[in-house]
């Protein structure tokens, strides 16, 4: 907490605790360690109604707080999946929504999560099968320097956090979805890591959750690159963002696309889903390098072309002149 920075002397920091060891661990820690760090604490509880004794977990999360006397806030989830939507990503999205809402209410400056050294490892494989990129192998941000969510136990073990309940004898509820192996975290969690582990003849979360942390660094400096550039690149108007050309392919192609990429985040996404894939970025990158005159369709419907010293991209029912669109059309 002290090497991140997590929290300051006076916050109120709302603890997500759904009940099982590791959020049981993270609101026992923080309320021995509340007078050291000169906290106040608040209990959030989402009840996700995903399995039908789930108000169990309710009631015994409010238990613990009263017997801490700490402020409770739950909420219940709103309907439920889709159908062929990812469970887990939907129970995250009303988790996580709720979680901002309550803080925001209770005038809570950081909430606490309770994910563990395990919990990064499993992060950084997922997102390696996903294919996420530096952004994903990074893994999960520890927080702090004013950030809103914290992790508290990031450098700790699940086999520390169950340690410490069985010391206090503590008894947290098991979700039974985390062993189910059809959510892939699970799989990952109770298959591959002991495959892994096997096959090395050594413990790997250790060693993935040290490379999160080197990603981590090396993805923070090309973001302050990025930003940099992005002042020195980038233009904005009221309907169009404007690329300089000559200094964009200047650049190495990682480096360019991140700039496209933080500009169309940062400028273009406010009103319409994100466009950038790769193929979008790719587009821009590709009129950069052209002649002018030329133009390309992005995914979002959005139009980029080239004029003579920029690669403009603007609305999609923004009108284009003729003299736009005589460029090479085929290259759509």
């Amino acid at each position: 907490m002290r090497a991140h920075e997590l929290v300051s002397p006076g916050d109120l920091v709302l603890v997500a605790v759904s009940g099982g060891p590791d959020s049981v661990c993270l609101l026992y820690a923080l309320h021995q360690l509340r007078r050291l760090f000169r906290i106040r604490l608040a209990v959030f509880h989402f009840d996700h109604r995903l399995r039908d004794d789930s108000g169990s977990d309710v009631a015994y999360v409010r238990r613990l707080a009263e017997r801490l006397d700490v402020q409770t806030h739950v909420r219940t989830a709103e309907g439920s999946p889709a159908k062929g939507e990812s469970v887990e990503a939907w129970a995250t999205a009303r988790r996580s929504s709720a979680a901002d809402q309550v803080r925001r209410a209770a005038g809570a400056d950081r909430t606490a999560e309770g994910h563990t050294r395990d919990d990064q490892a499993e992060t950084v494989l997922l997102n390696l099968v996903r294919g996420t990129g530096i952004e994903g192998m990074a893994g999960i941000e520890p927080g702090g320097r004013g950030d809103r969510i914290i992790q508290p136990l990031l450098d700790v073990t699940r086999a520390d956090t169950e340690a410490f309940c069985r010391a206090l004898h503590l008894r947290p509820h098991r979700d039974p979805m985390n062993a189910d192996r059809r959510y892939l975290r699970a799989a990952i969690r109770h298959d591959v890591l002991p495959m892994l582990e096997r096959v090395t003849g050594r413990g790997v979360i250790g060693p993935i959750a040290r490379t999160a942390d080197t990603i981590r660094r090396d993805r923070d400096e090309l973001w302050e690159r990025t930003v940099l550039l992005d002042s020195e690149l980038v233009e904005e108007t009221d309907d169009a963002v404007r690329f300089d050309a000559g200094r964009l392919v200047a650049l190495s192609e990682p480096v360019a696309a991140r700039v496209i990429r933080f500009a169309a985040y940062r400028v273009l996404s406010v009103d319409a889903p994100a466009p950038w894939t790769k193929a979008g970025i790719d587009a821009v990158l590709d009129l950069a390098h052209g002649r002018p005159g030329r133009t390309r369709d992005l995914p979002d419907g959005r139009v980029a072309r080239r004029d003579r010293t920029h690669v403009v991209v603007t609305r999609a029912d923004r009108e284009i002149g003729s003299d736009d669109r005589a460029g090479d059309q085929g290259d759509e």
